[in-house]
């Protein structure tokens, strides 16, 4: 083998086991506290509403996590910001809901405000509460 083919080859390979190492290398990172979504249904609840019956579980594990048992698995922020370009986090999934409902309204939102959002499933409808890394809720 030529050693210009070999010193490709070898390149090749260390470029690929970078790639493996950044797809492994965010769920590893956790740094200061988890965020968590947290579900609890709501009665007698007359606003706006995410339909939330069909989510899939792979776009959005952590909300079908937290309606299934009332709380996500926690999630941690790497400590250089690294970790949150690589990985999906619930700060996503909210936004995703946030963008269901703007796309329901019409750009006039109100089922997701900030770190809460109102979903509905069948007839019952859960207060999502994104309970975040810095140990905060939103308190409303």
């Amino acid at each position: 083998m030529r050693r210009v083919t070999r010193n490709a080859i070898l390149a090749i390979l260390a470029v690929l086991v970078l790639l493996l190492a950044l797809g492994a290398l965010p769920s590893l990172l956790r740094t200061g506290e988890p965020a968590v979504i947290t579900a609890t249904a709501v009665e007698d609840y007359e606003g706006p509403t995410v339909d939330a019956t069909n989510l899939s579980e792979r776009r959005f594990p952590y909300t079908t996590a937290a309606l299934r048992s009332g709380r996500s698995d926690p999630y941690y922020g790497g400590p250089t910001g690294l970790k949150e370009a690589f990985s999906h986090s619930p700060y996503d999934e909210l936004d995703a809901l946030n963008q269901r409902d703007r796309n329901r309204t019409g750009g006039d939102a109100g089922a997701v405000n900030g770190t809460t959002a109102y979903v509905r499933t069948g007839d019952t409808v859960y207060r999502l509460e994104l309970v975040g890394g810095d140990g905060t809720t939103n308190g409303s």
